[in-house]
């Protein structure tokens, strides 16, 4: 195959698709005009005589991968395994046994025989179960490599010399195997101009090329930017290295429970241009999992098949919509709600449904920076949502959006209002918070259990027990906060401490009257003492 045109499914960060699901995927991905598909499996993957790699996490069997290529090859897809040979394996140092092969946080030791040993058995592994003879070896935002064991072992070693001799030996591994590698290109940016993305492309010096192997082909990839002239600048960088270019843009998955369908065409309409007129032929658009694998992968489908018909030269927006239709039989503004259009929009990524939903009521750290009547739009956009949740295949997804803008808008500023109660002194009037406490226990109890049918859906059950502690987590607090205040209401008790703490604003570099929706994927950030800001 000479060009590819495909996604990326991420299969690693605690979820894992069914093979049923891939392979409905992979029907829709034949109709729509793509035809690769490559699997992000850090650990997910069986490995002879490893039994711990992938242990307890839903990881796919020798069997189940054979079963996925096969399919791929009757419906003109080629499937390309995706892994990780130097980060991002912080999974499998949860077992003492990888200790031996341990860097730093999530990175392999380097320069020794027992990692280069199980990287040989990873893409051994990958070998028996892919038809296809490419393969992406991973190598990103390894920033530590060399700075923890190693360091303590060998002394400080140029670190891009380190890097270097390290692909040497996984290139070497790979054309054992009849492999053709490539890897994520942003290791060479940071350690040569200390970030990844360039003003200007001279900056990465022609000279830098003789650290990549002529046989691996560098992935520049790019979910961020909607300024065609960013990707043009970045691709010409890429050109100062002389090695073959793919492209990765972003699909938006990766930032809570819902799509980012708006922002995911605008971002990629532009990347699809600039890799034309650039004259990059080899694209795949990212589906990530960050932080729970929440999104639902059926929910990006109109991102999916826009930038298919971009692709193919297909420009007219009411024209696309009505292929949509044509294709999934339901009306593409429609789908387009998943987005929360009323609430997030698509000029930027935001996710307040995730971090406010999170958000302590006692604590609320995020409290101080909340929208005046976003609660309102929660409870508008789910009158709308309920108009869709009987849709026969596709239902289910309005449905959970239904139940999140329902908790949502009762929850979003239930903190806000008692903590202003709190604050009055009067506590028969802090009882009328009361029933609200009760109706957004009931109202998550409802969201879990549609969250469950969404998830076992498409995916394994693995990774769904992180999600039953999180949201059990929050009932629980709901409850307790709950019957805290009756107790302070009834005059059981003189104080609820953390409503007698004055809230600062989550971040020093916001003004007071800071209020905007932002973008926080860590659920943990809305109630422990740190935070951290993105989108400002």
């Amino acid at each position: 195959m000479d060009n590819h045109f495909g996604l990326m499914l991420d299969c690693s960060r605690n979820a894992v698709f069914t093979v049923e699901s891939v392979k409905k995927l992979v029907v829709y991905m034949e109709k729509m005009g793509y035809n690769t598909l490559m699997l992000y499996t850090e650990d997910t993957y069986e490995v002879k005589g490893e039994p711990y790699f992938g242990y307890l996490r839903g990881r796919y069997s020798s069997t189940e991968l054979k079963t996925i290529d096969e399919f791929c090859i009757q419906h003109g897809i080629e499937l390309i395994p995706c892994i990780q040979t130097l980060a991002h394996l912080n999974a499998i140092f949860r077992w003492d046994r990888y200790d031996r092969v341990k860097d730093v946080e999530d990175i392999l030791l380097i320069d020794s025989e027992e990692t280069c040993e199980l990287i040989e058995k990873m893409i051994s592994s990958v070998a028996e179960n892919f038809t296809s003879r490419i393969i992406h070896i991973g190598m990103d935002e390894a920033f530590l490599v060399g700075l923890g064991f190693y360091l303590r072992k060998h002394g400080f070693t140029d670190r891009y010399e380190l890097l270097h001799r390290h692909l040497e030996r996984v290139k070497d591994i790979c054309k054992k195997y009849g492999f053709s590698p490539m890897m994520w290109s942003d290791m060479f940016f940071n350690l040569t101009t200390g970030a990844y993305y360039v003003k200007d492309p001279d900056d990465i010096k022609k000279e830098f090329s003789k650290y990549v192997p002529e046989e691996v082909s560098l992935v520049y990839w790019d979910y961020y930017s909607t300024d065609k002239s960013k990707y043009d600048t970045m691709i010409k960088a890429h050109r100062n290295f002389d090695r073959p270019i793919w492209f990765a843009g972003g699909i938006w998955t990766w930032v809570g429970f819902l799509p980012k369908n708006g922002f995911s065409i605008k971002a990629s309409m532009a990347a699809v241009q600039s890799c034309i007129d650039n004259g990059v032929e080899n694209m795949m658009f990212t589906l990530w999992g960050d932080d729970g694998g929440e999104c639902s992968l059926f929910s990006v489908l109109p991102a999916i098949f826009y930038v298919s018909q971009i692709k193919k030269g297909v420009e007219d927006e009411e024209e696309i919509k009505r292929n949509f239709k044509d294709m999934f039989g339901i009306d593409y503004d429609s789908f387009m709600l998943l987005d929360l259009p009323e609430i997030n929009g698509s000029e930027e990524v935001t996710n307040p449904e995730k971090y406010m939903l999170y958000n302590d009521y006692f604590l609320g750290v995020y409290d101080p920076i909340a929208v005046d009547g976003l609660g309102e739009k929660f409870a508008e956009a789910s009158k709308k949502l309920d108009e869709h949740v009987d849709e026969q295949t596709y239902g289910y997804l309005f449905r959970f959006t239904k139940d999140l803008c329902d908790v949502m808008a009762v929850k979003y500023d239930l903190g806000i209002r008692t903590r202003e109660l709190y604050g009055s002194g009067d506590r028969e009037k802090l009882k009328t918070v009361l029933p609200d406490y009760e109706k957004v226990e009931n109202l998550l109890e409802t969201l879990l259990s549609d969250f469950r049918k969404m998830w076992f859906a498409e995916k394994k059950p693995y990774g769904f027990e992180l999600q039953e502690a999180r949201i059990g987590a929050l009932i629980t607090r709901t409850k307790s906060c709950k019957e805290r205040l009756a107790d302070y209401a009834n005059g059981k008790v003189e104080k609820i401490d953390e409503l007698e703490e004055e809230l600062l604003m989550p971040s020093a570099f916001v003004k007071p009257d800071f209020r905007k929706t932002i973008c926080i994927n860590r659920w943990n950030l809305s109630f422990i003492n740190k935070t951290g800001f993105y989108n400002l």
